[in-house]
Protein backbone atom coordinates (compact mmCIF):
# COMPACT_ATOMS: atom_id res chain seq x y z
CA UNK A 1 0.00 0.00 0.00
CA UNK A 2 1.42 3.38 -0.90
CA UNK A 3 2.08 6.06 1.70
CA UNK A 4 -0.44 8.34 0.02
CA UNK A 5 -3.20 5.72 0.27
CA UNK A 6 -2.35 5.03 3.92
CA UNK A 7 -2.46 8.78 4.62
CA UNK A 8 -5.85 9.08 2.88
CA UNK A 9 -7.29 6.17 4.87
CA UNK A 10 -6.04 7.58 8.17
CA UNK A 11 -7.31 11.04 7.30
CA UNK A 12 -10.74 9.70 6.28
CA UNK A 13 -11.06 7.82 9.58
CA UNK A 14 -10.05 10.90 11.57
CA UNK A 15 -12.56 13.08 9.76
CA UNK A 16 -15.33 10.53 10.20
CA UNK A 17 -14.65 10.31 13.92
CA UNK A 18 -14.63 14.10 14.31
CA UNK A 19 -17.93 14.56 12.47
CA UNK A 20 -20.19 12.74 14.94
CA UNK A 21 -22.62 15.38 16.24
CA UNK A 22 -22.14 14.76 19.94
CA UNK A 23 -23.29 17.13 22.66
CA UNK A 24 -21.43 18.37 25.70
CA UNK A 25 -21.36 15.55 28.23
CA UNK A 26 -21.70 12.74 25.66
CA UNK A 27 -19.21 9.96 26.36
CA UNK A 28 -18.74 7.33 23.62
CA UNK A 29 -18.77 3.70 24.73
CA UNK A 30 -15.42 2.18 25.61
CA UNK A 31 -14.05 -0.73 23.60
CA UNK A 32 -15.07 -3.06 26.45
CA UNK A 33 -18.63 -1.71 26.36
CA UNK A 34 -18.74 -2.09 22.58
CA UNK A 35 -17.52 -5.69 22.88
CA UNK A 36 -20.27 -6.29 25.46
CA UNK A 37 -22.95 -5.46 22.87
CA UNK A 38 -22.59 -9.04 21.61
CA UNK A 39 -25.53 -11.05 22.86
CA UNK A 40 -27.54 -7.98 23.90
CA UNK A 41 -30.85 -6.64 22.70
CA UNK A 42 -31.35 -2.90 23.08
CA UNK A 43 -34.93 -1.60 23.17
CA UNK A 44 -35.76 1.93 22.11
CA UNK A 45 -38.71 4.04 23.24
CA UNK A 46 -40.60 3.36 19.99
CA UNK A 47 -40.43 -0.36 20.94
CA UNK A 48 -37.90 -1.11 18.20
CA UNK A 49 -35.16 -3.56 19.17
CA UNK A 50 -31.58 -3.86 17.99
CA UNK A 51 -30.17 -7.35 18.58
CA UNK A 52 -26.41 -7.87 18.44
CA UNK A 53 -25.78 -11.61 18.19
CA UNK A 54 -22.64 -13.71 18.50
CA UNK A 55 -20.52 -13.79 15.38
CA UNK A 56 -21.61 -10.33 14.19
CA UNK A 57 -25.22 -11.14 13.26
CA UNK A 58 -27.63 -8.21 13.65
CA UNK A 59 -31.37 -7.74 13.52
CA UNK A 60 -33.67 -4.80 14.04
CA UNK A 61 -37.26 -5.58 14.93
CA UNK A 62 -39.78 -2.81 14.44
CA UNK A 63 -42.71 -2.34 16.83
CA UNK A 64 -44.90 -3.83 14.07
CA UNK A 65 -42.97 -7.11 14.36
CA UNK A 66 -41.23 -6.76 10.97
CA UNK A 67 -37.48 -7.32 11.05
CA UNK A 68 -34.41 -6.31 9.07
CA UNK A 69 -31.33 -8.54 9.16
CA UNK A 70 -27.64 -8.04 8.56
CA UNK A 71 -24.24 -8.05 10.20
CA UNK A 72 -22.51 -5.55 12.45
CA UNK A 73 -18.94 -4.53 13.08
CA UNK A 74 -17.19 -2.01 15.29
CA UNK A 75 -15.34 0.71 13.36
CA UNK A 76 -12.06 2.26 14.49
CA UNK A 77 -13.87 5.42 15.64
CA UNK A 78 -16.08 3.36 17.98
CA UNK A 79 -19.17 3.50 15.80
CA UNK A 80 -21.28 0.41 15.19
CA UNK A 81 -21.70 -0.24 11.48
CA UNK A 82 -24.52 -2.36 10.08
CA UNK A 83 -24.55 -4.02 6.65
CA UNK A 84 -28.12 -5.08 5.91
CA UNK A 85 -29.00 -8.03 3.68
CA UNK A 86 -30.88 -5.69 1.33
CA UNK A 87 -27.63 -3.83 0.53
CA UNK A 88 -28.25 -0.80 2.76
CA UNK A 89 -25.69 0.12 5.39
CA UNK A 90 -25.22 2.66 8.15
CA UNK A 91 -23.06 3.49 11.15
CA UNK A 92 -24.27 4.67 14.55
CA UNK A 93 -22.45 5.97 17.59
CA UNK A 94 -23.55 4.94 21.09
CA UNK A 95 -22.84 7.42 23.87
CA UNK A 96 -23.58 7.78 27.54
CA UNK A 97 -25.40 11.04 28.15
CA UNK A 98 -25.79 11.35 31.90
CA UNK A 99 -27.56 8.17 32.97
CA UNK A 100 -28.89 7.43 29.48
CA UNK A 101 -27.53 5.35 26.63
CA UNK A 102 -28.12 7.18 23.35
CA UNK A 103 -27.73 6.03 19.75
CA UNK A 104 -26.65 8.84 17.42
CA UNK A 105 -27.15 8.14 13.73
CA UNK A 106 -25.14 9.60 10.85
CA UNK A 107 -27.70 12.41 10.41
CA UNK A 108 -27.29 13.43 14.04
CA UNK A 109 -30.66 12.11 15.20
CA UNK A 110 -30.58 10.85 18.79
CA UNK A 111 -32.43 7.75 19.98
CA UNK A 112 -32.40 6.96 23.70
CA UNK A 113 -32.26 3.32 24.74
CA UNK A 114 -34.66 2.11 27.40
CA UNK A 115 -32.95 1.07 30.62
CA UNK A 116 -32.81 -2.70 31.05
Amino acid sequence: MTRFLIFMLLTANSVAAAEWPTKSGDVPLTSQELDALEGRTLTFYDDGQSKYSAGGAYSYTYSSGDSAFGTYSIAEDGSVCIAFRNGASRCDLYVHSGERLILIDEKGDRYPVRPE
